[in-house]
């Protein structure tokens, strides 16, 4: 395989350009494969902020990027956590999924140990100082030769369209091809393959191996290959999105926070992400339970209660995956290949699981495209089953009963069957590693998906913990008070909740060592000073815990 094409842009398609051509061509110092990537100049751009998990360090690794570089040039911040506010009743109760937490030595018994004391002490707050290091907005980094012996994981907030911009700039400088047109068909050979993609001015441009970046669209993945698409909208009820930015210029907080806010609201939630020069914002919602116009409004009065008019955008969506990534010499990346609502930052994260395992299964031949398409679908199709399983867990646990829409994302019939079953396996012990080894809990029928299609595996999904292992969901049961009326009956008669020794030592070297996060931004990236907006009158602050 010499040539591959990639059709369309945005930050999957940059990002499938510029890691295949560092992780195949050592990053055009070794041309071994002929990478061109086709974006249409019509499709609308959509700027929206964009959150990651951890992960993205690799894609910065594998293509070589200096860190301060992608953090001015995409206008990026710290992300140490995420804060998750009202979900549980709506009363300002708050709690953090962060990144770090500490484990005690081969056995963990911090869970069990928790869920049976006096809960006097939030679960994560025992385990990691960076939910306490990200509510006092620190950097998880120190300035210059500061000592701070703590490694705290982190990943950051960014422009999506900047994103895509950067990778574009260093990608088309090692030597990809960059040709701006729109895609309006394609040729196949006999046997199913992809041989060309047709522009509108009839210029045919072939290829080995074809990728779909188009989005929902899918234009080559669904339109020419006709593979479906498995909808999760059972299980995730929201649609839709609107969005806006607030300019710091004239509506700068104060601080940059560390984390991502997401806040639960009368029909989805919202999510707040700080970059360098705005905050992004955006209210994820049921179409069926609320109006886009009353949604704007919810939106609005988040940001300040006054604010009547402001330039916002919807967004349309739909949940769920593709049955299969790769088909024939043909893979999806991105939107094409399937979309869960953004609630724990997993869209960068899937592009890069997809363009990751396309270089690890790169065919050099015709004859092996099957066998690695069937392995590739199966760990792909398996991660897009662990997103919808731990996003789905964040609404099932809820005990809000103040609309309609936190009273239906309750009921038995929204929880998919493998988070039951986990559910009822944890009402036993408490989350452990081994729980994912197999993901098979007594009394429960998995069944198999069974497909007559050789490049689709037969057995049931499985979640493997591949981004998520029992502490991310402890973070989240015990956030959301899990089995809490259950031990709420025995009384007081509990031993009170502790922070381990190491929690707490870290924390206090943390507030010596840890700048502010706006300001290592400031000294280390020449971010803009911005003066804080002053309040309109009327305006009251969210409150941070």
């Amino acid at each position: 395989m010499k040539r591959v094409v990639i059709v369309g842009g945005g930050s999957a398609g940059w990002m499938s350009a510029a890691y295949l051509d560092g992780a195949l061509n050592d990053r055009g110092r070794n041309k071994t494969v002929e990478i061109t990537l086709i974006e249409s100049p019509d499709v609308p751009r959509i700027s929206v902020g964009e959150a990651t998990v951890p992960s993205i360090h690799h894609i910065l690794d594998v293509v070589g990027l200096n860190e301060a570089d992608f953090m001015k040039k995409t206008d990026a911040t710290f992300k140490q956590s995420i804060k998750y506010v009202n979900w549980l009743e709506n009363k300002g109760e708050a709690y953090h999924h962060p990144f770090s937490r500490f484990t005690p030595g081969p056995i963990d018994r911090t869970g069990q140990r928790w869920m049976e004391s006096r809960r006097d002490i939030p679960f994560v707050e025992t385990v990691s100082a960076q939910a306490v290091l990200s509510d006092i907005n620190l950097s998880p980094r120190p300035l210059g030769q500061t000592q701070f012996a703590a490694q705290l994981k982190y990943a950051y907030h960014f422009d999506a369209q900047l994103y895509a911009d950067y990778l574009s700039e260093v990608a088309v400088a090692r030597g990809v091809q960059h040709v701006r047109a729109n895609v309006v068909g394609a040729t196949k050979d006999d046997d199913g393959y992809l041989e060309s993609v047709t522009l509108e001015d009839g210029t045919m441009v072939e290829a080995d191996f074809f990728i779909d970046c188009t989005g929902f669209k899918a234009l080559l993945m669904e339109g020419e290959m006709g593979v479906g698409w498995d909808s999760y909208a059972q299980w995730l009820l929201c649609d839709r999105a609107v969005v806006a930015q607030f300019p710091y210029e004239d509506h700068f907080p104060g601080v940059v926070r560390p984390y991502t806010t997401c806040t639960a609201m009368s029909a989805g939630w919202i999510w707040d992400t700080p970059t360098q020069t705005r905050r992004a914002i955006g209210y994820v919602h049921s179409s069926d339970f609320i109006s886009e116009e009353d949604a704007r409004a919810e939106l609005l009065a988040y940001q300040d209660p006054t604010l009547k008019e402001y330039d916002t955008r919807t967004i349309h969506f739909k949940v769920g995956q593709r049955q299969k990534v790769w088909t024939k010499n043909c893979m999806a990346i991105g939107l094409s290949s399937g979309f869960i609502e953004p609630l724990e930052s997993t869209g960068i994260y899937m592009a890069e699981l997809g363009i990751a395992m396309l270089a690890e299964h790169f065919p050099k031949r015709r004859e092996d495209m099957a066998a690695h398409a069937y392995r590739v679908n199966r760990i792909v199709s398996n991660r897009y089953y662990e997103v919808l399983d731990f996003i789905n867990l964040h609404y099932c646990l809820s005990r809000r009963t103040d609309t309609a829409f936190w009273r239906e994302v309750q009921k038995p019939d929204r929880i998919n069957d493998r988070l039951k079953a986990k559910l009822e396996h944890w009402t036993r012990k408490a989350p452990s590693r081994s729980d994912f080894d197999d993901q098979s809990f007594y009394g429960h029928d998995y069944g198999q998906s069974v497909k007559n299609d050789p490049e689709i595996d037969p057995r049931a999904p499985v979640d493997a913990a591949g981004l998520w292992d029992h502490t991310s969901y402890e973070a989240i049961l015990f956030g959301m008070d899990f089995r809490g009326p259950e031990f709420a009956e025995l009384g007081t008669d509990r031993p009170n909740s502790h922070p381990a020794r190491a929690v707490i030592e870290t924390i206090q070297a943390g507030a010596k060592a840890l700048p502010p996060h706006h300001i290592w931004l400031h000294q280390a990236l020449g971010m803009t000073p911005w003066p804080p907006a002053q309040p309109p009158a009327g305006w009251v602050a969210q409150p941070s815990k």
